[in-house]
This record gives C-alpha cells, sequence and structure tokens, in this order.
C-alpha cells in the first residue's frame, strides 16, 4: 500500500474511533466474504465492521486519542465501530459468534473505557435500550393516568384539591397563615351585600 493510500486509512479510522461511541474488536479469520456480509446485516445501524491492519488500526487510535490494549491488535482484525445501541451491538457479535465460531471477541472500548472480550459478553447480556424504555413507560403509566383523572375531574373536586394544597402550605408558612384570615374578613361583606341583589331580581323576574 503507497504511503497516501496508508494515511486516508488512518485518517478514515481515527475519524470512526472519534465518532463512535465505542468499538469491538475481533479476529475474523477463517470467516467467507459471505458470512462478513451476515455479519454487517445482523449489526445494521447499530455498528459499522470494517477490517483494519493493526498497524494502521494502532497510528488511528493513538491520533484519535483512544487507548488500545497491544494485545487486542495481534492476528487479522475488524473492528466493529458502535454509533447506535452498544447493547445491541455487543448481542449481534456475541450471538453471531457462537454460530459461525471462527469469529473472535477480542475485546474493545466503550465511552473512553477499555473493555474484556467478558466483559463485552455481559454487555450483550443486559437489556437493550428499547426494553428499559418500555419498562420505564410502564413504571410511569400509573402516575400518568393520575394526572389524566386530575384534569378530568369536577371543577369542584379539583378546587377543593387546589385548596388542600394551599392549607398545607399555609401550615408550612405561619406568615402567610395570618394574613389568610384578614383576606377572608375583606371579602365576607362583598358576600353577604350580593345576596340582596339576588334576592331583588328574582323577585323581579317572578313578577
Amino acid at each position: 500500500m503507497a504511503r497516501p493510500d496508508k494515511a486516508a486509512a488512518v485518517a478514515e479510522l481515527a475519524e470512526n474511533f472519534r465518532e463512535s461511541n465505542g468499538a469491538v474488536l475481533t479476529e475474523y479469520r477463517g470467516l467467507t466474504v459471505k458470512q462478513l456480509q451476515e455479519l454487517r446485516r445482523i449489526l445494521g445501524e447499530t455498528a459499522s465492521y470494517a477490517v483494519a491492519k493493526n498497524t494502521l488500526t494502532k497510528i488511528a487510535a493513538k491520533e484519535a486519542g483512544v487507548e488500545l490494549d497491544d494485545a487486542l491488535l495481534t492476528g487479522p482484525t475488524a473492528i466493529a465501530f458502535i454509533s447506535g445501541d452498544p447493547v445491541e451491538a455487543a448481542k449481534g457479535l456475541r450471538d453471531f459468534a457462537k454460530v459461525n465460531t471462527p469469529l473472535v471477541i477480542k475485546g474493545g472500548f466503550l465511552d473512553g473505557k477499555q473493555l474484556s472480550a467478558d466483559e463485552i459478553k455481559k454487555l450483550a447480556d443486559l437489556e437493550s435500550r428499547e426494553v428499559l424504555l418500555a419498562k420505564m413507560a410502564g413504571a410511569m403509566k400509573g402516575s400518568l393516568q393520575n394526572a389524566v383523572s386530575l384534569f378530568a375531574a369536577p371543577l369542584a373536586q379539583t378546587a377543593r384539591l387546589v385548596a388542600a394544597l394551599e392549607a398545607k402550605k399555609a401550615e408550612e408558612s405561619p406568615a402567610e397563615a395570618v394574613a389568610a384570615p384578614a383576606e377572608t374578613a375583606d371579602t365576607t361583606p362583598a358576600t353577604e351585600d350580593a345576596a340582596p341583589e339576588a334576592e331583588t331580581e328574582a323577585a323581579t323576574t317572578e313578577g
């Protein structure tokens, strides 16, 4: 490979390291072209899978500020650059390796932390982001139903809830509790004055 080609390959690898959430280094010796295509299909949008020379990978990782154990850079290497859910990517690699034994997971890194092959397999045992979100939504369902019930409640019931909250607030704030009777006294005469007017209007209507 000519030097310009090597420089371009290093630049591309370095960019992949920088833009990815993590990467899994694998040994692919013995896999056919068809099997590699199938692995790329399984990984889908969660990760891209590319064959890379160890010497260029080491240089690219250093340029991207990624620390890789030299033990990972032995034998034919192909890298899964993770751009989606890391759990889904780990599951895809693990499940594929179970059926296609030539694929060996060597290790990698995630969010700057180095991972061993065993840690990547444990990552594959976790629940995916979608499953966790579904469980969170289920846990929140009860709270959301309570909120909907409050908004759908009659005005009088809602008013009582608000009044109860205000009473609780007044208990916690003595100064506000003292001011409350004065406000009530001011509004009482207005209520009494309004009553005769209502009676007069009723009498007029009946006449």
